[in-house]
């Protein structure tokens, strides 16, 4: 089923919003937290920051694979694999967020240039199933507000 114009810009507007409100919550933090854990195995800001760059940079590359072949397979990723391998707690928070937003501009730039027929292009996740663009685009929105309410909780400290 096709998403009306005011639907669509809904959905963007939801997306781009992501970074602004993680990077607004930021201020709220002081330095010296944002590499504390909260609980042994839980991730600490800068580790969720790091988390979030590279998930909009997998996002990014599964958006072009289903809108330039639909019904692509996407394969799935293990993100405490991640985390550990590429040194999520070592990464600059500061570094992390930039990434994360201006990943995000470009993936904005990408979904506002297509015809809007291809936002009902899918890939095939190697766990979850069929996925559409419109779907990945609210299921990140999603992902952006939980690590959000992580952010705010860890603040709160």
């Amino acid at each position: 089923m096709s998403m009306t114009p005011a639907e669509r810009q809904q959905r963007i507007d939801q997306y781009e919003r992501g970074p602004r409100r993680i990077h607004d919550a930021l201020h709220l933090v002081p330095d010296e937290a944002v590499k504390w854990r909260p609980a042994p195995g839980k991730w600490s800001i800068a580790e969720i920051l790091a988390h979030l760059a590279d998930a909009e940079l997998v996002v990014g590359f599964r958006l072009r694979l289903m809108l330039a072949s639909n019904g692509t397979p996407i394969q799935a990723f293990d993100q405490d694999a991640w985390a550990e391998t590429f040194s999520y707690n070592r990464r600059d928070p500061r570094v992390s967020i930039e990434t994360f937003s201006t990943l995000r501009k470009n993936n904005l730039r990408l979904l506002t240039s297509v015809p809007r027929r291809l936002w009902e292009n899918y890939g095939q996740h190697s766990e979850r199933g069929k996925e559409t663009v419109d779907h990945v685009m609210r299921m990140m929105a999603g992902h952006d507000l939980n690590h959000l309410q992580q952010l705010e909780k860890i603040a709160k400290g």
